[in-house]
């Protein structure tokens, strides 16, 4: 075969088996000389197949690389539904050119779920635990939400159940649905704090209503920067959050970048870079050991598990670390050299923002703006606190903030 045939092949299959797929999808299983999948997909061949059959194995590495050995043979992977959804469509497509690759999907979980309850599948949130944490579900977490998830296994539906009623949303509506499009499918309903349903299949999904228990559980926007100072654990070195959505706002997070919060204090500014789409990355750089577990509670908490976090003082720690898209200096900008090995770190068009609320750091900033250009601001908050039986404004430190593109 040449490079560009396509040799690999991804079939969608569905809980109604192989009479399910479609007549393309049918003759490229029957084409294949190697099949790999999960042990429900290979048992749905005929017992006396006698081509080589492979299972997913753990790590999956192995199993890339047992296909990367294969390239040239026609293989063809049997998955769950749309391999392009949540699925190992997904993973290959990454790793093969698409160029090699032929697609056929099955409906999708959420496709089936959206048919059975009338949703719209545009109108909801969608995620996967399969080998997710489930504090992913965190930072989806407002009133009226509608989630769609994929389940790990049987246990899914009750750690949800137990997430949903820690954080306050106890009156939530959940539906499990099990088998979907096949013989054994089954619906069971219950509300979060009352869930008791155990006898699950490992295959199901869910499909749930955020209901708050009060009126004055504080709502998260999932997406908006600015979240309030206390949804953080902290020791004083928190970004407060007026500068924290003018900074945020300054970084503009794409879907996809890649940020390094040097000087990261309790992690505010990586976890809402992160939360603004599911897409971001960040890394978090931190010193003070206390400080470290602030950030890995808060990651925990507002639904940002993924967040990675190095321990170490910069700019020593950002050796060797992956090239950012944007970085974020808030604490230590006065450090020997630490500007200039941001600088060098970034990318043509990345983007370097560094805060600074003592005269020294404003001052390097100030120098640092001449030799290399970019803008400075002056952010100055004011805050009306009690003053006896009155109110007066007190003001917070106020924060200088420069901000420049490299290249520019």
């Amino acid at each position: 075969m040449t490079q560009n045939t396509k040799w690999l092949s991804i079939v969608g299959v569905g809980e109604d088996g192989l009479n399910g797929v479609s007549p393309v999808g049918r003759s490229l299983i029957n084409q294949a000389e190697v099949l790999f999948g999960g042990q429900r997909h290979l048992a749905m061949l005929s017992a006396n197949d006698p081509r080589e059959q492979i299972l997913w194995s753990s790590p999956l590495e192995k199993s890339l690389s047992d296909i990367s050995q294969r390239r040239g043979k026609r293989i063809c992977i049997l998955a769950s539904g749309d391999p392009m959804c949540y699925g190992i469509g997904v993973t290959l497509s990454r790793r093969f050119p698409l160029t090699e690759m032929t697609i056929i999907p099955a409906p999708s979980s959420f496709s089936l779920i959206c048919s059975r309850l009338g949703w719209s599948l545009t109108e909801v949130e969608t995620l996967s635990l399969c080998g997710r944490n489930p504090a992913l579900l965190h930072r989806f977490l407002y009133p009226n939400a509608r989630l769609l998830i994929l389940s790990a296994d049987k246990n899914t539906p009750s750690q949800v159940a137990q997430i949903l009623t820690e954080k306050g949303f106890g009156k939530s509506a959940i539906t499990v649905l099990e088998h979907l499009g096949g013989k054994k499918e089954r619906l069971m309903e219950g509300i979060a704090s009352r869930w008791d349903i155990h006898n699950v299949a490992d295959l199901n999904s869910i499909a749930l209503t955020c209901i708050p228990d009060s009126t004055k559980i504080p709502i998260l926007n999932p997406h908006l920067p600015g979240l309030p100072d206390e949804a953080y654990h902290h020791d004083g070195q928190l970004t407060k959050k007026e500068i924290r959505a003018i900074t945020l706002s300054t970084l503009s997070p794409l879907p996809g970048q890649l940020l390094w919060d040097v000087g990261a204090g309790c992690g505010s500014i990586s976890i809402e870079w992160m939360r603004s789409d599911h897409r971001c990355q960040a890394i978090a750089i931190e010193k003070h050991p206390q400080r470290l577990q602030y950030i890995a509670d808060n990651a925990i908490a507002l639904g940002t598990p993924h967040l990675q976090i190095i321990e170490g003082k910069a700019p020593q720690a950002l050796v060797n670390l992956p090239q950012p898209d944007t970085i974020f200096i808030g604490g230590g900008v006065t450090s020997k050299n630490l500007l200039q090995t941001c600088w060098n770190a970034l990318p043509q068009g990345g983007k370097l923002v560094a805060n600074a609320v003592t005269i020294e750091g404003e001052q390097l900033l100030f120098q640092w703006q001449k030799q290399w250009g970019g803008n400075l601001s002056r952010i100055a908050i004011q805050r009306a606190e009690p003053i006896g039986k009155f109110l007066g404004w007190k003001a917070l430190s106020p924060v200088t903030q420069y901000i420049a593109i490299k290249g520019d």
